[in-house]
C-alpha cells in the first residue's frame, strides 16, 4: 500500500515540480524588474554557497573550509562577501569564520526562491553532487540553487563535483536546470555524464587536497587517549552503513511515525527516511562480518593498534556494530565528537587504513597514509583509479569481502613503502590541478561580471591556490 501511495504521489518529483515552477517564477522576476541583487562595481560580490555542512560530515565540511579559503585568495577577500547554507546551524558552529551561515529548511524549494536572489551568484559545493544513491532532494537543491541564479543571469557554478546514476526524474531536472550553468568536474566519468547532458564542464578535482588539520601531535594524542602506545602500527578502519540508502521523502512513514511512533529507526530528518529491508540487513552484515574478519585479523597478526573512525556522525552505528564483532572493546572515534581539524589529523596516524568514506583517504593521503577501498559508489572506485591502486579496491557487497580484504592487507604490509611513494606522489596532481580550477572560475565570473576585479597575478596555478602549509610545500618542491 505504501509503495503504491508513493509511486502514486511522489515526494521526489514533486520537489523538483515546485523546484522547477520557482524557477521559471524567478525568471519572470527577473525579466520584469532586473535591479533586485545586482552586482554593482565597486560592492563585494555576494556569493551563496549550496551544500551538505551542518550535519558533521568531515568531508563536506573540510571540501568547503578549502573552497572559502581559495575562493578568497582567486577574488580577494576584500572583494566577496560569502554566505554558507547549512542544515544545523548548531553543528556547524565554529567551522567557515566570517561566513554568513543560513540555516536551509528540509522543505527548501520556497526558501531557496527568497534566498537565492539577494546573492551575485551560487557556488554549489557538494562532492556528491548529482547523483540517486544518497538522496535525490540534496541533488534537487543544489541544480535548483544554481538554476535560480543562472536564469537571472548570475554566476552559478558546481566546484568540485562528481555526477554519478541517477533517476531518469532528477536526470531530466538537472539537465534543464543546469544548461547554463558551468560544472567544474573532480574526475573525467563525471565530465562525460554531464557533457552527455549537455551541460558546460571543465576538469577539476576535489577541493579536500590542500586542508591543514591539527597538528601531528593532536591526532596522536587522541590515539594515545584511547590506548595507542605511540609504537604500534595503527589500522584504521572507516565503515559506513551503506545500504541505508537512499534518503527519500516518504508522507505515510510520516504519518505512522507521528501518531503510532513507527519507522523510528529508520528516520532521517523531516519528511525523509533511510531505505531498509530485510536483504539490506543481511547485506549490511555481511558487509560488516567482512571488515571484522579481515582488520581483526590483521591486527592480531601484526599487534596493530585498531581504531575504528566514523567521519559523519550517521557513521556511529556502523562503528559501534563493527565494534561489537571484531571484540576486544577497539575505540570508537566519530566527528560527532571530534572536530575537522583533529580527527583528520587523527586520520594522518594511521600506518594503514580500510575505508568506505571517501574523504577519508582524501584527507589522510597527503600524510602518506596507504589506504584500501571498500566502495559503494563511483567516488572511490575513481580515486583509487585515478591514483593508480585499483588492485587496492573492493566492493561494499563482493563475495567473500573478509577474505580479499585480509589478503590485500597482508600484501599492502609487504608494499607499504611503495604504495605510500606513490600515493604521496599522486597528492601533488591533484593539488595542481584544484590550482586551475581557480583559474577557471576567476575566468567564470569575468564572463558574468566583466567589470569584477581581476588579481595581477599570472595566469598560472600556483597563483590561484589557498595558502598551503609547510608540509605540502616540502611535498610540492620534492615531486617537482
Amino acid at each position: 500500500m505504501r509503495q503504491l501511495w508513493n509511486r502514486a504521489v511522489d515526494p521526489d518529483r514533486a520537489i523538483m515540480r515546485v523546484m522547477g515552477s520557482l524557477i521559471e517564477a524567478a525568471g519572470v522576476r527577473y525579466a520584469l524588474d532586473r535591479s533586485p541583487a545586482s552586482w554593482v562595481p565597486g560592492e563585494p560580490l555576494k556569493l551563496l554557497l549550496a551544500g551538505y555542512s551542518g550535519t558533521r560530515n568531515t568531508g563536506a565540511d573540510v571540501r568547503v573550509e578549502e573552497m572559502i579559503r581559495q575562493f578568497r585568495q582567486v577574488l580577494g577577500d576584500d572583494h566577496i562577501e560569502l554566505s554558507l547554507l547549512t542544515i544545523d546551524p548548531e553543528r556547524s558552529a565554529g567551522y567557515f569564520r566570517t561566513v554568513r551561515q543560513v540555516q536551509l529548511p528540509a522543505l527548501f524549494p520556497k526558501f531557496l526562491y527568497e534566498e537565492v536572489p539577494r546573492h551575485h551568484g551560487v557556488v554549489a559545493c557538494e562532492g556528491s553532487m548529482f547523483k540517486s544513491k544518497f538522496a535525490n532532494a540534496l541533488s534537487t537543491m543544489m541544480a535548483g540553487s544554481l538554476g535560480l541564479a543562472a536564469v537571472e543571469g548570475k554566476l552559478s557554478v558546481g566546484y568540485g563535483a562528481e555526477a554519478g546514476a541517477m533517476d531518469p526524474a532528477l536526470s531530466e531536472f538537472v539537465r534543464k536546470q543546469c544548461h547554463r550553468s558551468l560544472i567544474i568536474c573532480r574526475n573525467e566519468p563525471s565530465r562525460g555524464v554531464l557533457e552527455g547532458m549537455g551541460i558546460r564542464t571543465r576538469s577539476g578535482t576535489d577541493t579536500a587536497w590542500t586542508f591543514q588539520p591539527s597538528p601531528p601531535e593532536v591526532g596522536a594524542k587522541l590515539l594515545r587517549d584511547h590506548g595507542w602506545d605511540g609504537e604500534r602500527p595503527v589500522l584504521i578502519v572507516c565503515p559506513i552503513n551503506p545500504f541505508y540508502w537512499p534518503a527519500k521523502p516518504d508522507l505515510l512513514k510520516t504519518a505512522a511515525r507521528g501518531l503510532l511512533g513507527q519507522f523510528r529507526e529508520d528516520h532521517y530528518k523531516s519528511i525523509y527516511f533511510h531505505e531498509w529491508s530485510d536483504e539490506a540487513g543481511l547485506a549490511y552484515d555481511a558487509y560488516l562480518d567482512g571488515l571484522a574478519e579481515a582488520a581483526g585479523t590483521f591486527a592480531q597478526e601484526r599487534g596493530a593498534f585498531l581504531v575504528l573512525a566514523g567521519s559523519e556522525m550517521l557513521d556511529r552505528g556502523a562503528c559501534e556494530d563493527l565494534a561489537e564483532r571484531v571484540g576486544g572493546n577497539p575505540p570508537v572515534l566519530v566527528s560527532d565528537e571530534i572536530d575537522m581539524y583533529d580527527f583528520v589529523s587523527m586520520l594522518r596516524q594511521a600506518t594503514y587504513m580500510v575505508s568506505s568514506r571517501y574523504h577519508a583517504m582524501v584527507t589522510s593521503m597527503p600524510g602518506g597514509v596507504p589506504s584500501i577501498g571498500v566502495t559503494m559508489d563511483e567516488r572511490i572506485h575513481n580515486l583509487l583509479h585515478d591514483r593508480g591502486h585499483a588492485d587496492y579496491l573492493f566492493r561494499v557487497d563482493d563475495e567473500g569481502l573478509g577474505e580479499g580484504l585480509l589478503g590485500a592487507l597482508r600484501r599492502l604490509e609487504g608494499e607499504v613503502g611503495r604504495v605510500r611513494a606513490e600515493t604521496l606522489a599522486f597528492v601533488p596532481s591533484q593539488i595542481r590541478v584544484m590550482g586551475e580550477m581557480g583559474i577557471e572560475l576567476a575566468e567564470e565570473v569575468s564572463r558574468v561580471y566583466p567589470e569584477f576585479p581581476r588579481r595581477d597575478v599570472p595566469r598560472s596555478w600556483e597563483h590561484h591556490l589557498p595558502p598551503l602549509s609547510a608540509e605540502l610545500k616540502r611535498l610540492m618542491e620534492t615531486q617537482a
